[in-house]
């Protein structure tokens, strides 16, 4: 999967039974684009029991397959597993294409031979580790689907990262959100390994719903597969127009869900904090006002942030969820004139002075915004080490207070100007007319 996409989609790990979704990843190839499905291991015993559900997402994939890839390992040779895997393929009624991997020597390409018993003709050797007979496999699926492929693109699609602790419920808001079963779910803890990318539409918008591995605590952290499926939420962070952070409205705000919370914030990603099995809350009596300021007191961070309540089981409030979205888009794509930036500022400065190193003023000349998604203004001063993070911090509340981004992470950076202002760039925090005498004597004084 990964040599083929040319990334790292897909876990990869000694651990049998890995993959337990369908992870996707769009290969472009040959003019072509098409969707490349990776599944679990037929047969697996899966330790958590989801052998079942693993098979289903197994066949699902198979029936909306144009072309099957059947993986087999050179080193192990034809096994009885292979056998049974070729015995389910023959009745799939698809193209079927056997890929023997692990051809790392001349040697073991000879080997391969013996994988014409299976029944699919000519087997293609590959090693996905070298990265050997890649071109030559991708060669070949372009021209069994033939015209079949994926349409152009419809413009950028939205991406929203689904992220929270383990059990929260955002497999099943995702299923909910898709209409049918796509991912595995299950009151085992642990279930979601890799961030699986669930294409979907709502109102005539396409959107990317990326479902993440469940968060625990690093003391929990044992295995490979959990830091790699830590790692990959991150990731999905990162690469995320908007973030769902999930919340569980039956239990308490815990440690997992402040580091999350505090990662988000670190990446200035718009994020909607999703109150997920809210039926369950609203049976103990908890109000939605209530809940906002429990969540305001213990993720001060995201106070912006707004809120949805919501149950991913009964369905409740899935759908109007997804419609905040296009407004968080929008709002962190805006670009506010230099001129609104300026008087923003100036009335920030006004009400509340930078902080002061000894009897020095710093001095706030102008600020602009340079980048959307976040957005981000820089602002030019006397001196940037002396201001703090605490007033940084004041100066994006006041950004976002008044310009047309108030729901969305605001970054504020800080140039310090070496040369002196000009008079028409005069600063935001006056200097007192006698030190400015001072310093032009100075000056005068220096040029001789």
């Amino acid at each position: 999967m990964n040599a083929l996409a040319r990334r790292r989609v897909a876990i990869v790990d000694e651990t049998a039974g890995t993959t337990r979704d369908r992870v996707e990843a769009t290969i472009r190839h040959g003019g072509k684009r098409w969707r490349l499905v990776d599944t679990g291991g037929m047969g697996v015993v899966d330790r958590g029991d989801l052998e079942a559900d693993v098979e289903r997402q197994i066949d699902a994939a198979m029936q909306e397959a144009e072309v099957i890839l059947f993986v087999t390992d050179v080193r192990e040779g034809v096994t009885s597993a292979d056998k049974e895997v070729a015995g389910r393929l023959r009745g799939a009624g698809r193209t079927v294409i056997c890929v023997v991997n692990k051809c790392d020597t001349n040697a073991q390409e000879n080997q391969a031979a013996e994988f014409w018993g299976l029944g699919f003709g000519q087997p293609i050797t590959v090693s996905a580790n070298e990265g050997y007979g890649r071109e030559e496999l991708l060669d070949l699926i372009a021209k069994e689907l033939g015209e079949t492929g994926l349409a152009a693109d419809q413009g950028t699609p939205i991406k929203i990262a689904i992220v929270g602790k383990r059990n929260v419920g955002k497999s099943t808001f995702i299923n909910r959100l898709v209409g049918s079963e796509r991912l595995i779910t299950s009151s085992v803890p642990g279930t979601t390994r890799d961030s699986v990318d669930v294409p979907f539409e709502y109102k005539g918008r396409t959107y990317i719903a990326i479902d993440t591995a469940g968060m625990r605590r690093k003391l929990g952290v044992h295995e490979n597969v959990d830091f790699y499926s830590q790692a990959r939420t991150e990731r999905s962070i990162r690469r995320a127009d908007v973030v769902f952070l999930m919340l569980d409205a039956s239990t308490d705000i815990g440690r997992v869900d402040k580091k999350l919370a505090s990662y988000v914030e670190s990446q200035y990603r718009p994020v909607i904090l999703v109150v997920n099995k809210w039926d369950l809350a609203q049976a103990k009596g908890l109000t939605p006002e209530e809940y906002q300021e429990y969540i305001q007191g213990l993720l001060p961070g995201l106070d912006y942030a707004p809120l949805s309540f919501l149950s991913a089981r009964e369905g409740f409030n899935v759908e109007p969820t997804i419609g905040l979205v296009q407004n968080l888009y929008r709002q962190g794509h805006t670009r506010a004139p230099t001129a609104e930036v300026n008087r923003v500022i100036r009335a920030a400065v006004t009400r509340r002075e930078p902080p002061r190193r000894g009897n020095r003023a710093v001095k706030v000349f102008y600020a602009t915004q340079v980048r959307v998604a976040p957005p981000t203004v820089v602002m030019f001063v006397s001196d940037a080490t002396q201001f703090d993070r605490n007033y940084v911090h004041y100066l994006a509340n006041s950004l976002r207070a008044e310009l047309p981004y108030d729901e969305v992470p605001v970054r504020v950076d800080l140039k310090t100007r070496e040369r002196s202002p000009s008079k028409h760039d005069r600063p935001m925090v006056y200097t007192p007319r006698a030190v400015i005498k001072a310093q032009k004597k100075r000056r005068k004084a220096e040029r001789g």
